[in-house]
């Protein structure tokens, strides 16, 4: 089973992560931030990850330091799970609309870490967090994954909508990256012979 557990505790922060990667979407999420909470959801979910987060955070400061901790640890606990990453389908790609937005993640687990963001998301708040908290979640948790994950605003202009596909399309293509090949069994998916 790739299964796996994360800690980190900070001056700031204290988050724990949970995760299976070969769940069936089940997922716990509390953060203090209903809307991070929902887009964890809605990774865990499309992702097929069976996901629990429990974040305590500085959120009388602001949100910033828990979503890029969660990411953090979140990246932790992806990168223990995929163990030496033999068998996995390794690349993914996944375009996900809501209403007007069109939201497109690619993920190839390269053991390079990086973000790469190509979306105009409005400057503002959603509940209590800052739309530009996004993208700070992104790097963290691709940089911690040791994967490189691309994010591109295909369309769209309600900030709410293209955070949400952006989370779903990266839940799915998380989930057919890891998804293991068995035509390739044991072995790793790279010419290096190495990720």
């Amino acid at each position: 089973m790739r299964c796996s557990e994360a800690c980190r505790a900070t001056k700031e922060t204290a988050i724990t992560v949970v995760l299976d990667l070969d769940g069936s979407g089940e997922t716990a999420i509390d953060t203090g931030n209903g809307f991070f909470d929902h887009m964890l959801d809605a990774l865990g979910r499309h992702g097929l990850l069976d996901l629990s987060v429990r974040a305590k955070g500085d959120l009388q400061v602001d949100a910033h330091h828990t979503v890029e901790d969660t990411g953090i640890v979140l990246g932790m606990a992806v990168a223990e799970a995929l163990a030496d990453k033999r068998g996995i389908a390794r690349f993914a790609t996944e375009v996900v609309p809501m209403d007007e937005a069109l939201m497109l993640a690619s993920i190839d687990i390269s053991g390079r870490g990086a973000c790469y963001w190509a979306a105009e998301v409005p400057i503002g708040a959603i509940e209590s967090f800052d739309t530009q908290l996004a993208k700070e979640f992104f790097v963290a948790f691709a940089a911690n994954a040791g994967l490189t994950l691309h994010i591109r605003q295909l369309a769209g202009e309600n900030a709410h909508h293209l955070i949400e596909a952006a989370f779903k399309a990266c839940g799915r293509a998380l989930r057919g990256a890891v998804a293991l090949d068995p035509r390739i069994e044991g072995r790793l998916p790279s010419t290096k012979g190495a990720l």
